[in-house]
C-alpha cells in the first residue's frame, strides 16, 4: 500500500522496523474486516471509519452494526459465514467488483477453554473451523485480486495465547499459533510482490470471548485501545503487532525459556 508523502523521510531513523509499508492515510482506502459485529473487529472498523476509510464489516449476526451502517455511506454490512465457501467468495467478489481492497483483517474468533483432561473433539474441530480454517477461506478468496494489482495488506487477528502452549488453551491456543506461523509464511511469500501481511496478538482485551474468564485478567484493555494499537501498528509498518507491551513483552521473554523452566514457571503463575 502507498504511504503517504513525506511518510519515508519521517520515518527513516527506524526504516529497520517497517517490514510492510507504512499506512498512515486511510483517506479513501477500502478495508473489510471479516468477524467484526462485536469486540475488536468492530472497534477496529470504528476506527478505521474515524480515520477516513470506507469500511464492509461481516459476521455471521449484525448485532449493532446494521445500524451503523444504515446511517453512514462509509460503511457497509455484508452477513457472512466464514465456514460456507461459496458464501465466502461470493461476498469477497461482490465487495471487490465495487473496488479494490487496500487492508483485509481477520477478526473472526471462537473460544471455549479446555483442558486435556476434558477432552472435546467436536469443540476443538470447531476451533480450527473458525479460527483457522475460516482464514484461510477469506485469503483463498482475496489474494488472486491483490496478486492481480500487487497492492493490499493481510492482516490476521491472533493471540499471545499462540506463543506457547498454556493450561486450559487445548482448543484456542493452537489455531492461534497456526494463524501466526500462516502469517509468517504468507509474509516471506508476499513480501515481492508489494503485498503488506501483518498478525495482531493481542493481550486480555475485554470482549464477549474473554468474558468467560473466570479468573483477573492480568493488563486488561479495552477493544478500543486495541484498536488504536492496530492502527499504530499498520502506520509504523510492523509486521508483528502486540499489545499491551507491559504484559506481551513478558511473554516474548517466557518464549525464550527452556522447557525445563518454562513449564514449572506457567503451573506456579497459574495455578494448574
Amino acid at each position: 500500500m502507498r504511504a503517504t508523502p513525506g511518510t519515508s523521510a519521517r520515518l527513516a531513523p527506524r526504516r529497520w522496523r517497517q517490514l510492510n509499508t507504512p499506512i498512515t492515510d486511510w483517506s479513501g482506502r477500502r478495508v473489510w474486516l471479516v468477524g467484526a459485529s462485536t469486540g475488536i473487529g468492530l472497534a477496529c472498523a470504528q476506527a478505521l471509519r474515524a480515520a477516513g476509510a470506507q469500511v464492509v464489516l461481516s459476521a455471521r449476526h449484525p448485532q449493532g452494526v446494521s445500524d451503523w451502517a444504515a446511517q453512514d455511506a462509509g460503511v457497509q454490512w455484508r452477513a457472512l459465514d466464514v465456514l460456507d465457501p461459496a458464501q465466502v467468495l461470493a461476498t469477497a467478489h461482490a465487495i471487490e467488483a465495487e473496488g479494490p481492497l487496500d487492508l483485509v483483517v481477520y477478526a473472526a474468533g471462537y473460544y471455549r477453554a479446555q483442558r486435556a483432561t476434558a477432552v472435546d473433539l467436536e469443540d476443538l474441530l470447531q476451533h480450527d473451523k473458525v479460527n483457522y480454517q475460516g482464514a484461510l477461506q477469506v485469503i483463498n478468496a482475496v489474494l488472486p485480486g491483490m496478486l492481480a494489482r500487487q497492492s493490499g495488506h493481510i492482516s490476521l487477528l491472533s493471540s499471545v495465547a499462540g506463543w506457547r502452549g498454556l493450561p486450559n488453551g487445548l482448543a484456542y491456543g493452537p489455531t492461534k499459533a497456526a494463524l501466526t506461523h500462516l502469517a509468517e509464511t504468507l509474509y516471506m511469500d508476499l513480501q515481492d510482490q508489494d503485498i503488506g501481511v501483518s498478525v495482531v496478538n493481542p493481550g486480555f482485551v475485554a470482549t464477549p470471548l474473554t468474558a468467560q474468564n473466570p479468573f483477573t485478567m492480568p493488563a486488561l484493555i479495552s477493544p478500543e485501545q486495541a484498536a488504536r494499537e492496530m492502527l499504530k501498528g499498520w502506520a509504523q509498518g510492523q509486521f508483528d503487532i502486540h499489545f499491551p507491551k507491559r504484559f506481551t513483552l513478558w511473554l516474548k521473554f517466557l518464549r525464550l525459556l527452556p522447557y525445563r523452566l518454562y513449564f514449572p514457571l506457567v503451573r506456579q503463575f497459574t495455578g494448574l
